[in-house]
């Protein structure tokens, strides 16, 4: 049933769509728990709260489906405002961004040219970027776009998938460009010739690629809130001796917050990803597909209107 109910809500991530009536209608049915609003203004508001009390942050600009340069263009400057809206106002803040919708789907010239501008802001305003990974059909050429990128700039990261089988591969060949990696386990519906079927395997892969990343002596974000993968984490900078400013945790915004503070109470890092904007519906969708505890919470909601 678990596993129905992820593929449904995969499916409908995908709805070009209900895509559409979303951004008309805007943040209702549980949504806001998860977006921290449509504006930069409301963002920045939920990033001094989070600072507050000691998380840091990674701002995302949501957008998926752009399959046009104006679109791409626009995407392109919402992240500079972003950037600098984190540069003047000194936030604990960095900015996390999706190919596809600075043009990656479109052509090379045009997302490269987004990305230069992107960076060159970022680089003015002393603000970190990560290339978020999206579906294996694009697993490629972002790596490879990213690579290019690392060769031009040092303020950029990215992410590895920890359940797609290419993932061990993938992490030899980054390993010459001593990557700052996010390293997750994967939030998108993939076929089993490309992707790990098992829970359990996926799992152990991760365990496998936190080792290797954090012993090649590169800085590691473990995306996770799984509590198997956090002590696995902290047991294993301990029996190695691993700084602490060698890694960071980091968690989706309005899950697990307790839990958030507490890391930070044993002196961890940890980075809240904190997505906002008008394009929240596929976003939306697959955090309902990661936890049924997200789905009963939007019900809950739901009802109490």
């Amino acid at each position: 049933m678990e596993q129905a109910m992820r593929d449904f809500f995969l499916f409908l991530s995908k709805n070009k769509t209900l895509t559409k009536l979303a951004k008309r209608y805007g943040l209702r049915f549980g949504a806001s728990r998860f977006v921290a609003g449509e504006t930069i203004d409301l963002a920045v508001k939920a990033i001094r709260e989070l600072n507050e009390k000691k998380l840091a942050v990674t701002i995302d600009y949501l957008g998926e489906f752009v399959d046009n340069e104006r679109e791409a263009n626009e995407m392109a400057d919402h992240c500079v405002e972003a950037i600098r809206a984190i540069g003047r106002e000194k936030l604990n803040a960095q900015l996390s961004l999706k190919m596809t919708s600075m043009g990656l789907d479109i052509s090379d010239d045009i997302v490269l040219r987004n990305m230069r501008k992107i960076l060159d802001a970022a680089q003015a305003n002393d603000v970190f970027v990560t290339i978020d990974m999206e579906d294996y059909s694009r697993c490629g050429k972002t790596i490879e776009i990213f690579k290019q990128l690392k060769s031009e700039y040092d303020h950029i990261g990215t992410v590895i998938q920890a359940y797609l089988y290419r993932t061990e591969k993938d992490m030899d060949d980054l390993n010459a460009y001593s990557p700052n990696l996010r390293l997750v386990k994967g939030a998108y519906k993939e076929s089993t010739e490309v992707a790990f079927p098992d829970k359990k395997d996926v799992d152990d892969n991760f365990k496998k690629i936190i080792k290797t990343h954090l012993l090649n002596g590169n800085y590691t974000a473990v995306a996770t809130h799984d509590d198997t993968i956090i002590e696995y984490t902290k047991q294993l900078v301990k029996e190695h001796g691993i700084s602490n400013d060698q890694f960071e945790f980091q968690m989706l915004y309005g899950i697990r917050p307790e839990r958030q503070e507490q890391l930070v109470s044993e002196g961890y890092t940890m980075r809240v990803y904190v997505p906002y904007g008008t394009d929240w519906y596929g976003y939306f969708m697959r955090r309902l597909a990661e936890r049924p505890a997200n789905v009963a919470f939007v019900l809950k909601g739901i009802v109490k209107k």
